[in-house]
């Protein structure tokens, strides 16, 4: 596990509310759209990123971070591993305060280099799992 019980708690209560969802849209049978679902019923402002750019529940999408015009406090990883450590630099050169890589995402050089840019991180876990928990 990459991230402890602290971390996770202060991401998902503390960190902010505006999480972006990198590989979020409108595709109801993607985890991320019903993980995505999970995190508006707590609360939290969801920014859909994807190739596509679709607005998702109201919320309009963007191809990528660095073309959301206003912060993002956690970025939320959904895409396959090979690809999550450039989302995770993009999240530190965004200026997110946490990255967040989903069950099954692993990179751990993306894990190491994103904590020593200062920011908290999470990887291989689920937010829809843990937030109910707290």
């Amino acid at each position: 596990m990459y991230g402890d019980a602290a971390t996770v708690r202060k991401i998902l209560t503390g960190t902010g509310d505006t999480w972006a969802v990198v590989g979020l849209s409108n595709n109801r049978s993607r985890a991320a759209y019903g993980v995505a679902a999970v995190l508006r019923r707590f609360g939290k402002r969801v920014v859909p990123v994807h190739p596509k750019a679709e607005t998702v529940d109201g919320e309009r999408g963007y191809a990528s971070l660095e073309e959301i015009p206003f912060p993002v406090d956690v970025v939320d990883v959904f895409v396959n591993s090979d690809l999550a450590g450039a989302v995770a630099d993009e999240a530190v050169a965004k200026g997110a305060k946490a990255v967040w890589f989903q069950l099954g995402v692993v990179d751990e050089a993306a894990y190491e280099r994103t904590r020593e840019a200062g920011l908290d991180m999470v990887m291989d876990r689920c937010p829809a799992i843990e937030i109910p928990r707290l």
